[in-house]
């Protein structure tokens, strides 16, 4: 497969097969990393990383990976750069991409990353947008392979705000990879009809379904991973906390939600997680509120069951295979 100068903006663009590929990429890369192979292929390279939305996984992935292919890395927040304010977006990316082997934004709109490799002659790594959140949902299917072997046939649940950027590309990974996916959440937070109506027939083709519900006893006996995400997200505004948590309460990961589900199934989380009062956002929240614990119980997230760890390693590796592919030309000497 060739993916050389190819751009990784959304799960969508890419084939089950090419997609299978990139996870076994990643797989020889984590080897890689344990057995501390020298694998600076591109010692000459340099990318850069632009960062509207602050990140600590993501950015740490981004550097580590650039680091370890041998490539100089250059990470832009919005201080450092002066892209969609004092230069356009089209001028940004043919800038950058005179300097720079590779670009990776995270941010907001999806045509802001979608421009910049309209523009860019190099490739331009998703890093998350509002509509997608794709290295995320690769590193995630990478630890659900590690842990069960074979993808096709088991059942990812999403539980909470199943319309976000995170859920999407879980979703559009599922139908990719013959996995059945469950969006369990409140109606007022359903996925949009567009990215269900572009996953269904996906899945339809690779035996797998998609099912839109808000009945969390639904799950019972059927999920084999139960996923969810922080119910306030960057840039909440304080005044919609109380509906966001009224309506997400009854979809908190908890140890009964678990003891209805399978008894192998395994719990995955993004990050980051208000599972205790150790963060300021969590110690603020329980002032108003009175709650000490909001989209999963500090009991599930710190139980054998709980891959989070696992999960966030595997971003870096699979980044690194995203790099990797879509810098490599087969035919440079």
């Amino acid at each position: 497969m060739n993916f050389y100068g190819k751009d990784f903006l959304r799960i969508l663009d890419f084939s089950e097969e090419e997609l299978r590929y990139m996870l076994a990429m990643a797989t020889k890369f984590k080897e890689m990393k344990k057995e501390g192979q020298n694998h600076k292929f591109f010692p000459n390279k340099n990318i850069a990383i632009l960062f509207e939305k602050t990140s600590t996984r993501t950015r740490c992935s981004f550097e580590i990976a650039g680091y370890d292919l041998g490539m100089g890395v250059t990470f832009l927040d919005p201080s450092g750069s002066q892209m969609g304010h004092k230069e356009s977006i089209a001028d940004t990316a043919r800038v950058l991409a005179r300097l720079y082997d590779g670009i990776e934004y995270r941010g907001f709109d999806q045509k802001i990353v979608d421009d910049l490799a309209k523009y860019s002659s190099v490739p331009v790594w998703n890093g998350l947008t509002d509509e997608c959140h794709p290295t995320q949902a690769l590193g995630d299917f990478l630890t659900i392979q590690e842990h069960f072997g074979e993808l096709k046939g088991l059942t990812l649940a999403f539980v909470g705000d199943t319309r976000n950027n995170v859920a999407n590309s879980l979703m559009a990974m599922s139908a990719k990879m013959g996995v059945n996916f469950i969006a369990c959440g409140p109606n007022e937070l359903r996925p949009s009809d567009e990215i269900v109506n572009k996953c269904k027939p996906i899945a339809d083709k690779n035996g797998s379904t998609i099912t839109i519900t808000s009945d969390v006893a639904s799950l019972n006996g059927k999920a084999d991973v139960i996923y969810t995400d922080i119910w306030l997200s960057l840039g909440e505004p304080q005044e919609k906390w109380g509906e966001r948590i009224e309506l997400l309460k009854p979809y908190q990961v908890n140890a009964k939600l678990m003891s209805g589900v399978k008894d192998s199934a395994i719990f995955l989380h993004c990050l980051p997680s208000f599972h205790d009062l150790n963060t300021s956002i969590a110690r603020d929240v329980n002032k108003v509120f009175g709650i000490e614990e909001m989209e999963v119980t500090n009991e599930v997230f710190e139980s054998e069951r709980s891959l989070v760890f696992e999960q966030a390693e595997n971003r870096m590796h699979t980044i690194k295979a995203v790099m990797f592919l879509t810098l490599y030309n087969k035919e440079e000497k």
